[in-house]
């Protein structure tokens, strides 16, 4: 979206926020700064050095602009100075890793935009994050379980707009619904799906008695995000829907192999699906023309 009022580097920076929500629009990018701002100041310098990282890394080497712009190179960026900064404590050398880790995401991104330009190749989502992130981890401390909550009508709803948050590692509903409030702007109906996910994830963790993952909106990020991804073929809606629930069924096996799930349910979710979807569409069309060679008599 053209932005006369913002500079380029501060648009492609502001659709890098909002590329994490796959949109690309400034304002929604906007608000998800702010929420991240508000809700947890102590990580908003680490997610605005990792974007910045992935940016700069992108302008000195070259990769396209309209990529660029479009803050392609900067979400994975943003999510690993979020996860960097609320994994390990303060010192000299976590700024240096932030931007050493946003301007590999920003390579690891632009060597899969290289080779995944056809209709049949797979979008890299937030590969490069997850990748990292895992790597990252290993060397981070244990991090706490999360606190306990009342199950109550109030946390309930709260726990839906926490699904969203928590795509960014926030776990105030401020800050959900003020992703909720962007995403609206950006798109209503990948809002609405973004919150149907949400939801389908906390009935997921509620059916499942883990009430403390639940009511902390972890169980129903992923679900929100593929949703969100899946949504945007508006005349199959069975696609997000079948997403929602292999991302369901998938989070318990990252879980059950000792790995955080960060989005990688999401990734390997919509990779199925979109899988699926073509193998699908390939088998239709090479049965349409033997239907054709037995119907029409200028065929047989």
């Amino acid at each position: 979206m053209p932005n006369t009022h913002c500079p380029d580097w501060a648009t492609a920076l502001l659709n890098g926020f909002s590329q994490i929500f796959l949109q690309r629009h400034p304002l929604c990018g906007l608000l998800c700064l702010l929420a991240i701002l508000f809700t947890a100041p102590a990580l908003f310098g680490g997610a605005l050095l990792g974007g910045v990282a992935g940016l700069l890394t992108a302008q000195r080497r070259g990769y396209a602009k309209v990529d660029r712009q479009a803050g392609l190179f900067s979400y994975n960026g943003i999510l690993l100075g979020l996860l960097l900064s609320l994994a390990l404590p303060w010192s000299a050398v976590l700024p240096p890793l932030i931007i050493a880790s946003g301007g590999l995401s920003a390579m690891l991104t632009e060597q899969w935009l290289k080779r995944s330009r056809g209709p049949q190749c797979l979008p890299a989502y937030t590969a490069p994050f997850v990748a990292l992130g895992w790597l990252l981890l290993s060397f981070a401390p244990a991090q706490p379980s999360p606190v306990s909550v009342e199950l109550t009508m109030a946390n309930l709803l709260a726990a839906c707009w926490s699904g969203l948050g928590q795509v960014m590692f926030l776990d105030q509903p401020f800050a959900g619904a003020l992703i909720a409030v962007g995403l609206l702007i950006a798109n209503p109906r990948a809002a609405g799906w973004a919150m149907l996910g949400s939801a389908a994830g906390l009935g997921f963790s509620l059916l499942h008695h883990d009430t403390t993952q639940a009511l902390s909106g972890l169980g129903g990020y992923n679900p929100a995000l593929v949703a969100l991804a899946l949504s945007q073929q508006r005349r199959q809606r069975w696609l997000p829907l079948a997403g929602i629930v292999l991302a369901l069924i998938l989070t318990p096996g990252f879980l059950a192999l000792g790995l955080a799930p960060l989005t990688a349910p999401f990734i390997l979710a919509c990779w199925l699906v979109h899988a699926t979807h073509r193998v699908w569409q390939q088998a239709s069309r090479d049965t349409a023309p033997c239907a054709l060679r037995g119907n029409h008599p200028r065929l047989r």
